[in-house]
């Protein structure tokens, strides 16, 4: 698994727990970080950065995600789809070095891995049409 894709997993694991528990993103990462044992991986800062990043911007990224989910609700979709489309709007709308394809594929990977048989497909309908249409940030 490429470094980027273990680093947008972590992320998941990190921002799952704090949805489906209901906790602050914040405190989940630490305790997450915390529970790591050296050597740390080398992707691990940017799957913090990706953590932050959503933290950071969460009402903005799922006001985006609501606008172009066509008859879902965020609180509708599976946890870990709305956690994939969380990270992956982030880096379409605010990492300037991830290239859309790149973002949207690799949310997609994701969720033919950990999620539904349709997953694959919504998410890729929805994260199209968020870099299709929704203005860029920095």
């Amino acid at each position: 698994m490429p470094a980027r894709r273990k680093a947008r997993k972590r992320a998941l694991d990190v921002l799952y727990e704090a949805d489906l528990r209901d906790l602050p993103i914040p405190r989940v990462l630490s305790a997450y970080l915390e529970r790591m044992e050296a050597p740390r991986p080398e992707h691990l800062p940017y799957a913090v950065s990706l953590v932050e990043g959503v933290d950071r911007n969460l009402d903005h990224i799922d006001e985006t995600i609501a606008t172009f989910a066509e008859g879902w609700t965020i609180d509708r979709m599976p946890v870990v789809d709305r956690n994939l489309a969380r990270i992956s709007v982030y880096e379409l709308l605010y990492v300037e070095e991830i290239d859309d394809p790149v973002a949207i594929t690799e949310a997609v990977e994701l969720a033919k891995e950990l999620s539904t048989d349709d997953s694959p497909r919504f998410l890729n309908g929805l994260l199209g049409r968020i870099a299709d249409y929704a203005p860029r940030r920095h």
